[in-house]
């Protein structure tokens, strides 16, 4: 193995959790907000405010159990579930590109999350000086 795979598995672990941090705190913070974007691009109108907060707690965990690179199966695969979905959704941005360039940064980051979930079991580096053991 490299001897620089491991820091830069962690680098792009840590690149992803900012992003979905983010996503998060948006669910958290400005609900009204996740329940426009829930609607418009996943089709789940109707859900409230309430229910945002619920998943932004959710959703919380599991980005922090990702960023300690703990459960690497389940939650990098789900991160990497999520961000595919949420790529995918927006779709017909893709199709007037010049008009929504800052959606293809998704794809981007789609890759990094792929990555992460191939190249799991090398990814042994965290914030601590105890490194995550290589079983998932």
């Amino acid at each position: 193995m490299p001897k620089q795979l491991p820091l830069a598995l962690l680098l792009l672990r840590l690149g992803v959790f900012v992003v979905f941090l983010f996503w998060t705190l948006d669910k958290l913070v400005q609900p009204e907000h996740a329940v426009k974007v829930f609607a418009s691009f996943y089709g789940l109108g109707g859900l409230g405010e309430t229910a945002f907060y619920i998943i932004g707690i959710a959703q919380l965990v599991l980005i922090l159990l990702f960023v300690a690179g703990l459960l690497k199966t389940w939650t990098y695969g789900a991160i990497l579930i999520f961000h595919g979905v949420s790529t995918l959704s927006a779709f017909a941005k893709y199709l007037q590109p010049f008009d929504n360039l800052l959606f293809f940064a998704a794809w981007p980051m789609l890759a990094a999350c792929a990555a992460l979930f191939l190249l799991r079991d090398y990814d042994t580096l965290t914030l601590s000086r105890q490194p995550v053991p290589t079983t998932a």
